[in-house]
């Protein structure tokens, strides 16, 4: 489920402002420069091949969520540019990120905030293969290889959970991308970090059990593994419409939530195909829905001020987000900025 991730504060320092425009404008067919789509037209930018993170998405198309409410949402293909590029050079209205894509986003000074969390905690873990008896807590990791995704503060982030556990937080770093995972089945590299509810549920499926550490159990603050950008000026100038997206992906994240095999088979159906192994699809959602999908007060798509100080705070603290000038953050950001939820349904 990992995909090619490429970081806005990097992007941000690569290319001027205008360029980085044009890169978006270059990549999503159809979102020509300057046209002015239909407030009721919502193009919603993905972060990789349809998965279980999108279902809410696929529920909201499939049940009729979108046409309630008098909404036609595109779905725009994913490709190397990330959706927090594309929606906040005016491409997408919407897209899929994450709580630390648009950590580093917002203190480049992209025009995004994130409107919605279809998943509450962290669904990513450090993986190592079950027979690895060497291998069995983070601490352990020192001296070992990794086989990572090249992503802003993954290592930092693996230091300190592995620090947090009594080690020195050394070890060898190696960016694979999704090649990541089949380095540590055929045992190239010794950990990744891999998806609870797709990679691990994949590794099972294949004969190739893993052992997981969850970051909250070292002592490492959680974060939101899912959340959805909205671009602000767009936001702002259609206030209706935004009310009227959110809360009907929050319904259909809800669907998803209350009926994880309905949701399930909506997704198959909306992309035909695609799932070799629908029961993958079926155990995903289902994990999904047990552990992720629902805050405390049991209501879905909430954000709150403390996760996003937590990560995003360590982020800050370990100097590792650049603003729109491309030099170290200094001042801390304001977290409170970086997401709402006023179009979401508190009910």
């Amino acid at each position: 489920m990992a995909g090619v991730v490429t970081s806005f504060a990097a992007l941000r320092r690569a290319l001027s402002t205008s360029a980085a425009v044009a890169l978006a404008l270059t990549v999503v067919t159809g979102c020509a420069a300057g046209s002015e789509s239909s407030p009721n037209t919502i193009r919603f930018a993905l972060d990789w091949t349809p998965n279980t993170n999108h279902t809410g998405i696929y529920v909201a198309l499939q049940e009729g969520y979108f046409a309630d409410a008098g909404l036609d949402v595109q779905i725009l293909p994913y490709n190397n540019t990330a959706p927090d590029t594309l929606v906040d050079a005016g491409n997408a209205e919407f897209g899929i990120s994450t709580q630390s894509q648009a950590t580093f986003a917002g203190a480049a000074g992209a025009d995004t905030v994130s409107v919605i969390a279809p998943l509450q905690h962290r669904a990513t873990g450090i993986g190592v293969k079950a027979d690895r008896t060497d291998i069995t807590r983070p601490r352990d990791l020192d001296g070992k290889t990794y086989a990572g995704f090249g992503d802003p503060g993954e290592v930092e982030t693996l230091q300190q959970i592995i620090r947090n556990d009594g080690g020195t937080g050394d070890f060898e770093s190696v960016t694979l991308g999704t090649s990541a995972y089949e380095a540590v089945y055929s045992g190239q590299a010794d950990f990744t970090v891999s998806y609870f509810a797709w990679e691990g549920l994949e590794a099972q499926h294949n004969g190739t059990p893993m052992r997981y550490f969850q970051y909250t159990d070292f002592g490492f603050p959680d974060e939101y593994s899912i959340v959805i950008d909205g671009n602000r000026q767009w936001l702002s100038a259609h206030p209706d419409q935004a009310r009227q997206f959110v809360q009907a992906v929050q319904r259909g994240y809800r669907t998803a939530a209350e009926d994880p095999d309905k949701a399930a088979q909506d997704l198959i159906d909306a992309n035909p195909g695609v799932f070799t192994d629908e029961n993958l699809v079926r155990e995903s959602q289902r994990m999904l829905a047990a552990d992720y999908m629902k805050d405390a007060n049991g209501v879905v798509g909430t954000q709150n001020l403390e996760t996003w100080s937590g990560y995003s705070g360590f982020l800050f603290d370990h100097a590792l987000l650049a603003g729109p000038d491309g030099k170290t953050l200094t001042a801390k950001p304001d977290w409170s900025e970086y997401f709402t939820n006023e179009y979401l349904d508190a009910s």
